[in-house]
């Protein structure tokens, strides 16, 4: 081969490389941390959160596993990616701020997060019980919320 023809499969080569990774990156991927799950429960909630915040339904179902995730892709399937997408990006347009408890371990491999969402004009609390799977935590069920009374409203001007 010559010395001009190895010119060439090397810029076609670094072409089709930039062009792979400009499309990547508009689909979302991440060089370096496609295999990665996140460490521990609170960072697979976290996870979870930003999935939904972005919209990101594969993410976001990618969080879940079980019956949660069975009734998640269903509700997919009735509406469309794209609308599950706004609905997601919708719902979690109110949260002001999460805060999540220490982690409960009734077993080895679950582990039990006590979760309050702030809102603008109130508190509310969800258990959300994870699964340890092939290595990751994924939620494997929801409690439903719980409204809690706080003293000074998200917002409040302070005097």
């Amino acid at each position: 081969m010559t010395r001009e023809r190895k010119t060439h499969v090397v810029t076609i080569a670094v072409l089709i490389l930039a062009a792979g990774i400009a499309l990547g990156r508009k689909e979302g991927w991440r060089i370096g941390r496609a295999s990665q799950s996140p460490a521990g429960p609170q960072e697979a909630v976290y996870a979870m959160l930003d999935a939904a915040r972005s919209g990101n339904v594969a993410g976001y179902l990618g969080s879940y596993t079980g019956e949660m995730q069975s009734s998640l892709e269903q509700s997919v399937r009735d509406t469309t990616e794209a609308a599950f997408s706004r609905y997601l990006r919708e719902t979690n347009a109110a949260i002001k701020g999460v805060a999540i408890a220490d982690p409960q371990f009734p077993g080895d491999s679950e582990v039990n997060l006590r979760i309050e969402y702030v809102y603008e004009e109130r508190n509310e609390v969800q258990t959300v019980h994870l699964v340890r799977v092939s290595g990751a935590w994924k939620i494997a069920r929801v409690d439903g919320a719980e409204r809690v009374k706080t003293l000074v409203p998200y917002g409040t001007p302070v005097r």
